[in-house]
């Protein structure tokens, strides 16, 4: 077993005995890990109660060569997951983000852009005019960084340049937009105007900080949201199980 160092998220944290606990966290540095936490559950020691739900530390952890659990042995806290009191909605979205990393991605698969993304996702999830804009831009970071990004820049049936001052149709199954002359009735679609195609592409970038320039109509960001989910659910074979909390 080696040694490793890295700053982490945790995304799921169960007791496995009265004095130890095995979580599963999405390091900086080596992606997802899953580890037993032996004495994680005293309120001294290593872990100095740091093992919580959605919280960022620094840990220390003897990975294993071989099939089995990782063994954490050291945990120092870097920030907790905060929600405002009674704000039902930033802790859902913090459990939708956990979900997410949970299901799709795979142990030892460093992401280094995603755990960015994920960070400042749940710092945007405690401000109420700026939590939806944060679960979606995670959402488009994440299929992008999986290579399930949906090609919002070319028509998925013929390949032509989606242009301005038409209204498109998100065809899920291939993967991208359909423009007004490939769109059928027998196509399950989801229709969105220009400006929100136009979104889509700021939003899924790779910038930094030109997304965060948006100012976004309700109507956009409804149409938008659609669209990401419908990618979700795709690229997971399922609903996530947190966005019907989400929704309402």
């Amino acid at each position: 077993m080696s040694s490793e160092k890295s700053e982490g998220l945790m995304l799921r944290v169960t007791d496995f005995s009265e004095t130890s606990r095995i979580v599963v966290v999405f390091t900086r540095e080596f992606g997802k890990i899953s580890a037993l936490a032996k004495g994680g559950r005293r309120l001294k020691g290593p872990f100095e109660s740091s093992l919580d739900l959605l919280s960022t530390c620094q840990i220390v952890f003897l990975r294993k060569h071989t099939s089995g659990l990782d063994l954490l042995t050291e945990a120092k806290l870097v920030s907790r997951f905060h929600p405002q009191e009674r704000d039902l909605t930033c802790l859902y979205a913090g459990y939708y983000l956990a979900e997410l990393l949970l299901s799709l991605t795979e142990d030892y698969d460093p992401h280094p852009i995603l755990y960015f993304a994920a960070q400042e996702a749940l710092t945007m999830f405690g401000a109420s005019e700026t939590k939806l804009l944060g679960v979606i831009r995670f959402e488009l970071v994440l299929l992008r960084e999986l290579g399930q990004l949906p090609d919002f820049e070319n028509c998925a049936a013929c390949g032509v340049e989606l242009t301005e001052g038409r209204t498109f149709g998100f065809w899920v199954s291939e993967g991208g937009l359909i423009c007004p002359d490939c769109q059928r009735e027998d196509y399950t679609q989801i229709s969105i105007h220009a400006g929100t195609a136009a979104a889509l592409r700021l939003l899924s970038s790779e910038s930094e900080h030109a997304w965060k320039r948006l100012n976004l109509t309700a109507g956009q960001l409804k149409e938008v949201k659609h669209v990401t989910t419908a990618a979700i659910c795709h690229v997971m074979g399922k609903r996530p199980k947190m966005l019907k909390y989400l929704e309402h």
